[in-house]
Order: structure tokens, then sequence, then C-alpha cells
């Protein structure tokens, strides 16, 4: 009972600590939850290896240990946007490069774990998605009212959107070798738009919305809602090691200030995702691990409705950001060098959830990044305590498209391109009890 009261003390402090969470990697999920998956490619569905089950596999937190998990994360996303093509008359300027001026977030984690009995454990894991967060500068743009952003709005361009969730974990095993665990998603999101007045029935401009006013720059909104996660895990041999995680939809209240702008009158749920796993043991002191996931982000209209205009913004049939489902192939390994010391390494292949049809859009929002190589390190400082790190790369990923300008302001608009890089740096400290 006093562990029971000191998970439910922490659980607030660190949704405090995570409110500001900004990760775009496998579209606006994260790569990976913990930083022992995030040093393995993001691998997690087969392995008990932290108290982030929640994130990742119900399931795996039985075998897991008394333990906490605490860390940051130093993200690094560099994003640009560029037009070029535009053919318009003077004064209007819409060719031109702007480069997002937010390249910097700490994102932190959080795990707690205690074994109820020998066959019962109760957790929570607190993780984030997101990485909607730019901001552009004007630029050298003119769409004919003066000096205007990228899309033709005043001041400067840029969302905020981060997605905290909060996953209580039970989990049971069912005899030595089988588990399953049931986590529930308590989820808090915040948004915020600025700069994009041309879309909010601006003059000079087609009636984009069907709520005028509520389309950009109304400060900070956020709504709650809940989810299901289910996990399964189990150990087929002293070697070889399975798992399955599904996570239903997470059901969001509307951002009642923003219904001119997201399909369904302000709607933002978070959506449903799966994977599934393998770990093996090839030799002493090896671990290889394979993941498959897939990401149903076309579920959520506001994410996934085509960003061409069949219907007034804000409509339930409204514009999106047009991204499509995305298949992961996660790949890591992890080698114990000596008592003290375990190094890691992985890969993360996921597709890029944005067609060239919808690149205006995702001006805003870029979450283009396919490829992620990712190194780690685990060192003992005791028997009961670690430290772990880990970095992941990503390289550059361009999206080129015709502008969704093109014919709206009595000329051709050219086409646009949205480039993305990332870089994170981690650290976690992890005490067993």
């Amino acid at each position: 009972m006093k562990d029971c009261r000191r998970l439910l003390a922490l659980t607030p402090l660190c949704a405090l600590l995570a409110a500001g969470t900004a990760h775009a990697t496998n579209g606006y999920f994260s790569h990976g939850y913990g930083m022992k998956a995030k040093g393995m490619g993001g691998v997690a569905t087969a392995l008990a290896q932290d108290s982030f089950g929640g994130a990742n596999n119900p399931a795996s937190m039985v075998w897991a240990s008394d333990r906490m998990d605490i860390g940051v994360d130093w993200f690094m996303p560099v994003r640009d946007a560029e037009r070029s093509g535009a053919g318009l008359p003077a004064p209007m300027v819409l060719n031109g490069k702007v480069q997002s001026g937010r390249e910097n977030f700490l994102l932190p984690e959080f795990g707690y774990n205690k074994m109820i009995n020998a066959n019962m454990s109760l957790g929570v894991s607190v993780y984030g998605n997101g990485g909607m967060n730019t901001g552009y500068p004007e630029g050298p743009f003119n769409c004919g009212a003066g000096p205007a952003n990228i899309l033709c709005g005043s001041g400067t361009l840029g969302v905020d959107m981060s997605q905290l969730i909060v996953a209580p974990t039970v989990a049971y095993k069912l005899n030595d070798r089988h588990a399953v665990g049931l986590s529930a998603l308590l989820g808090y999101q915040r948004f915020q738009v600025r700069g994009i007045q041309s879309f909010d029935n601006a003059p000079g401009f087609p009636p984009f919305t069907g709520a005028p006013g509520s389309v950009t720059n109304r400060d900070v909104d956020s709504s709650v809602g809940a989810g299901l996660r289910v996990g399964y895990m189990g150990r087929l041999s002293d070697a070889v090691t399975i798992g399955a995680s599904y996570s239903s939809k997470i059901n969001m209240g509307s951002f009642n200030k923003y219904k001119g702008l997201f399909a369904g009158g302000g709607d933002f749920d978070i959506p449903s995702n799966y994977s599934i796993g393998i770990a093996f043991v090839p030799a002493p002191n090896w671990i290889v691990a394979i993941d498959y996931g897939r990401i149903n982000y076309s579920e959520v209209p506001s994410v996934g409705n085509a960003s061409l205009p069949v219907a007034p913004l804000g409509a339930a049939n409204g514009p999106g950001f047009g991204w499509k489902d995305i298949n992961i192939a996660k790949f890591g390994v992890a080698w114990q060098m000596n008592p003290t010391l375990t190094q890691r390494a992985g890969l993360n292949q996921g597709d890029n959830p944005v067609t060239a049809a919808d690149v205006t859009f995702n001006i805003l929002a870029p979450g283009f990044t396919k490829t992620h190589y990712t190194f780690g390190f685990t060192y003992a400082a005791d028997k009961n305590s670690e430290i772990s790190g880990a970095l992941m790369i990503a390289p550059r990923v361009d999206v080129t498209g015709p502008s969704l300008f093109n014919g709206f302001m009595g000329g051709a608009a050219g086409s646009e391109t949205v480039g993305m890089r990332q870089t994170s740096i981690g650290l976690a400290w992890s005490r067993r009890f």
C-alpha cells in the first residue's frame, strides 16, 4: 500500500515535467520509449528491461522487477521550407526559403514498477508524443498586402503540439513462461498555432473555414482523453522471447479554440497502433531483437484527411494534414561487455506519412524522417543503480509538391519543399529496489 501511494504521488510530478514534449520521428510518435529502447532502434515489444511497459508492452512489467527509471532526451530537429517557381505579378513575392527557429527540446521520461507478489506487478509509465513545434520567421514573402510568412499570414508561423500519456499498468504471469498486461492510457494534449491568417477567410483568399475566428492565434488550448493498451509476452525458451501489444485510439476532447481548423470541429484523437516483436540470445551476453509496428494515422480525420479542400476547414470531412498509415521496422542489438558496461545499437526504418500532394499544410508540422540510426550504453554503478544513454541520428528527408495556393492568387504559386533532419542525445538513471 505504501508503494501504491508513492506511485500516485510521483505521477503528477512527472506529468508536469513532460508537459512540453515535442518529438517527431515515426510521424509524431517517438522512435522509442525508454532510454534502453532508444539506443536499440526503439525495439521493446519482446524485452523487459525497464518500467516503460505502458508505452511499449504492458506484459513486460511483470518481468521488470521493482524499479524506477527517470531520464531526459535532448531532441534537436532542423526543419526548413522553401517555395520556388511562383509566377505572380509584383508586389507579390512567394518564392523564398525559411528555417524554423525552434531546434532544441528537452524531453523527460519516467517509469515506476512494483511487484505486488511473485505473479503480479503494478506500475506507471509517463511518455509523450509531438513534434509539431515549429517557428518560421516572416522571411522575404509578400502576398499582396505587405510582408508575410511563407503561408501568407502575418508574424511568426508555427505550431506548438504536445501529447502526454500517463499509463498506469497492471501485469500478470499466467505461468512461469507467459504473461499479459493492461495499461490505461490517460491522455493530455496542448495545441497552439500562429500565422495562418490566410486560412481564416482573410480578404483576397478563398473562404477556407466554416468557423472564422477559430483558426489561428487563439492562444493555447488543451484537451484530455483515455484509451487502453493490452500486451502479451511469452518466453518460449531461455533464448527466445516473443511479444505483442495493441493500443486503442485515445479519444480526446476537442480543441474548441481551433474548431475552425481541425476536422470535426477541433477534434484531434491519438491514433491506434500495434507492434509485434521477437528477442533472442544468440550467444552469452548478446541480445538481438526485432519489432514490427504500425500507426493508423488515417483514422484521425484531422491528421489523415487530405489537405486539398473538399469541405471547409473544421467540417467533419474537412481538410487535414494528409498523413497515411505507416509501417515501422525496428532492429536492435545489445552486448554486455562486462558486468558493468552494456553497449547497444539499432536501426529504425519507418514510412514517411506525408505525400507530395499535402506538402503545404505540412510546412506547419513536418514528420518526414524515415531512417534512424541509434547507439546506446548502460553503466552499472552498483548492483541497484545504473546510468543509460542513447544517441539517435535521422538523416534529412525532403518532400516536394505543388503549392496549395496554385489557382487561388491569380497565377501559378509554384511548388514547395519541406525538409527535416534530427538528432537526439539522452541520459537516464535507473534504481532497482
